[in-house]
C-alpha cells in the first residue's frame, strides 16, 4: 500500500479503489503531535466512531466500506473508506462555552461571528448550540476560526449550507444520546468529503474524545474547569508545563499522565456504548 496522506493522528493509505484510514495512538493538543503516544488510543477512537457510525446512519452517510477488510496490522485501529474530495473546512459546533470559543468570546462577546449573551463564563451553556467552523490546516499549523460567510465563499452557499445542518443534526443526536449516559458533548468537529458519485458523506472519526469535549453531566458547573473524558486533560497538563505550541520541541508525557488520559477515554466509550472494553 502506498501512504498518501499523514495527519496528527491519522495515517491514510491507498489500497486498489480504496482508502484504509489508520487511526495511530499519536495525541496532539494545541495542533501540535506530542512525542509520546497513549497506547490503545487508536483502537479506542476507531470502535467509538464505528459506534456512532451507526447511531447517524439516519442523517447522514458515512464514508466506511469495512471495518474488518483491512490489513492484519492494522486490525482494530483501521477501517476501509471511500475516496473522497474532502470538504476544506473543520465543520465545530458548540453547546457549551469553553477554550478557543470561550478567549473568543471574552475578547469580543461573540464566537465566529455569533453574537452571545453577556455575562457567560467558562462552561456556560449556551443559549443554542452554534456552528463555529474553522479553517483546515495542515500538520504544524494552526486551525484558524471562520464566519458562515467565510464557508459561503469557500465552498459556495448550497455546500457550506449542507454542511452547517447536518453538522448540528449531528451534535444534536449525538448530545441526546450521550446526555442519556451521563456524559455531555460540550462541543465537537466533524469532517465531511465528497464521493465520486456527488454524495456528501461524514468522514475520518465522529463524537470521539479527541474530537470533542466529554463533560462527566452530574459534576458540571458553569464557571470552574469541567470534569471531562477527552484530551483536554493532556492539554491542560501541556500548558501546566510551561510549554507553548509555538516552542521547538513538544514536552514528552509522563507515564502517569498516559494512563489518566487512557482511563479517561476508556470510561467514555464505555459509558457511551454500553460495551467493556478489554
Amino acid at each position: 500500500m502506498e501512504l498518501v496522506h499523514q495527519g496528527k493522528v491519522r495515517d491514510v493509505y491507498a489500497d486498489g479503489g480504496d482508502l484504509i484510514l489508520v487511526a495511530s495512538d499519536r495525541v496532539s493538543v494545541y495542533d501540535v503531535v506530542l512525542p509520546t503516544p497513549i497506547p490503545g488510543k487508536g483502537a479506542l477512537l476507531t470502535a467509538l466512531s464505528l459506534w456512532w457510525f451507526e447511531q447517524l446512519a439516519d442523517i447522514v452517510p458515512n464514508h466506511i466500506v469495512s471495518a474488518e477488510d483491512v490489513p492484519a496490522e492494522f486490525a482494530g485501529r483501521a477501517v476501509r473508506v471511500k475516496r473522497l474530495d474532502m470538504v476544506k473546512v473543520e465543520a465545530v459546533v458548540r453547546g457549551y462555552l469553553t477554550g478557543s470559543g470561550l478567549a473568543e468570546y471574552e475578547k469580543r462577546g461573540s464566537v465566529c461571528g455569533i453574537d452571545l449573551p453577556a455575562g457567560l463564563v467558562d462552561g456556560s451553556k449556551l443559549p443554542e448550540p452554534i456552528y463555529t467552523p474553522t479553517s483546515k490546516a495542515d500538520v504544524g499549523d494552526h486551525d484558524l476560526p471562520m464566519t458562515f460567510a467565510e464557508t459561503e465563499d469557500a465552498l459556495g452557499a448550497d455546500l457550506a449550507t449542507r454542511v452547517r445542518d447536518i453538522t448540528m443534526s449531528v451534535y444534536r443526536r449525538g448530545s441526546e444520546i450521550a446526555l442519556e449516559k451521563g456524559i455531555i458533548i460540550a462541543d465537537t468537529k466533524l469532517e465531511f468529503g465528497i464521493d465520486a458519485e456527488g454524495t456528501l458523506r461524514l468522514a475520518d472519526e465522529v463524537l470521539t474524545s479527541d474530537s470533542s469535549r466529554f463533560w462527566d453531566a452530574a459534576a458540571w458547573k458553569p464557571g470552574q474547569t469541567q470534569p471531562s473524558f477527552d484530551k483536554q486533560f493532556v492539554r491542560d497538563w501541556a500548558k501546566s508545563t510551561g510549554w507553548k505550541p509555538d516552542d521547538a520541541e513538544a514536552p514528552e508525557i509522563p507515564q502517569a499522565i498516559v494512563d489518566a488520559t487512557l482511563a479517561r477515554y476508556i470510561e467514555a466509550y464505555e459509558l457511551l456504548t454500553g460495551r467493556s472494553w478489554s
